[in-house]
Formats: C-alpha cells, structure tokens, sequence
C-alpha cells in the first residue's frame, strides 16, 4: 500500500521514517516460513524483540496470544465484536492473560505499529482500540495526515511523529518480531492466536474462543 505525504522532508535518507514518508517501499516482502513442530507454551510466552504488551492476571490459567495487524479488516473486526466480551468474561475475571503482539504485513503497517509503540505504556491499548476503530480513515492511500490526526489526539506533535516514524531501532524489533511469529511459531496471517500454547488462525466470535477456553476451567 503507498503512502504519500508532500509536508515532510526526507531529512535522513537511510532512515524508515523519512523513506515512507516520502511514499518509498522498505518493508520486505513477507515471505511464510517452512514450518515443521508446534512450539512449546514456554517460547511462545518468552517475550522477543520487542516487550510484550499484555493485560490480565500474570497467573491466570489460560493465556492468550494474539498475533495482529493493524491495518487487517479481520483484526479490526475481533477487536470491535469479540474481544469486548473476552475482556469483560475472561480477562477482568482474572481468567484469561491477553498478549497483544503486532505482525506487520505492509508498510503502511510498519508505520502505524511505530507510532502505536511510541505512546506511554498505559495508553497503549485504548490507542491501539482507536486505531481499529479508525482503520477506514487511516488505511488509505494517502494514509499520513489522518494517522497524524488521530496520533495528535494521544499528544503527538508532527516532529514526534516524524521522530517516532523514524525510529530505526523500533522498526527492527517489528520486524524481527514478525520474522520470530513466521520461522519460530508458524504464523502466516492475522488475526492468529495461540490459546495456552495452540494455534487458531482467522477471525473468532466469543463463542467460539470460549469454546477453547472453557476446557482450561473446568474443576480449576
């Protein structure tokens, strides 16, 4: 998807930011890894390159992982029908540990995981929901100036989002945490969740994840 923006110059050449800004491709191509064993609950919950971002009890006896995009009309779609009610039943229940973990698939994608990672940890999620919320305006062609908008909401000014959308350091730990999702864990579209270590791809009502959450309950 390109991105175009006449406002900002391509101040360091090298850099993500300033490259797709100017409305340039970097993002490698996703490319789905060979992928041969199920891994195991313990590395999957072994944080990567980037720190997790997670809500619900640390102890809780089912956890949940969800592997997203931000610009997936199917993500979109989990985080305004179902995720609502897994919050309410499971997660503020002390039932259900949540980890959020992004998986970028273009660079329009790149761009809104580095500006939603910028932001303090506690408004990591009601930003994150804001954005969902807002994916038709943002995720267009000239995707820039409403994605600044809305960042300019949360209390960016356009040299931190410049500053932010720069970042080389926080684009490789995107990357290499969709490069973990694919090689590692066998993730190759979003939305994809792992429940207590087992891999469920696609979209899932409440009804659906409550059937793969109850079994975990049952006599604890």
């Amino acid at each position: 998807m390109k991105i175009t923006r006449r406002e900002f110059s391509a101040g360091a050449a090298a850099s993500l930011g300033a490259a797709l800004l100017a409305g340039s491709t970097l993002l490698p191509g996703f490319i789905s890894a060979a992928f041969a064993q199920t891994p195991s609950a313990a590395d999957l919950l072994k944080p990567g390159a980037l720190p997790d971002m997670a809500m619900g009890a640390e102890n809780a006896p089912v956890t949940v992982i969800e592997y997203a995009s931000l610009t997936c009309p199917h993500c979109k779609h989990f985080e305004a029908t179902t995720f609502p009610e897994l919050k309410k039943r499971y997660i503020d229940t002390g039932k259900v540990r949540y980890i959020f973990r992004e998986f970028v698939l273009n660079d329009l994608d790149a761009l809104s995981i580095l500006v939603v990672r910028c932001v303090d940890k506690d408004k990591y999620f009601p930003f994150l929901e804001t954005l969902y919320a807002t994916q038709e305006q943002w995720a267009v062609q000239n995707a820039i100036p409403p994605l600044m908008a809305i960042a300019k909401q949360v209390g960016f000014t356009e040299d931190s989002f410049k500053k932010c959308a720069s970042n080389q350091q926080l684009f490789d730990g995107v990357t290499a945490q969709r490069d973990r999702a694919s090689k590692n864990f066998g993730v190759s579209s979003t939305p994809t969740f792992f429940i207590n270590g087992q891999m469920h791809a696609g979209d899932m009502s409440i009804e659906e994840m409550e059937k793969l959450i109850q079994p975990y309950l049952k006599g604890g």
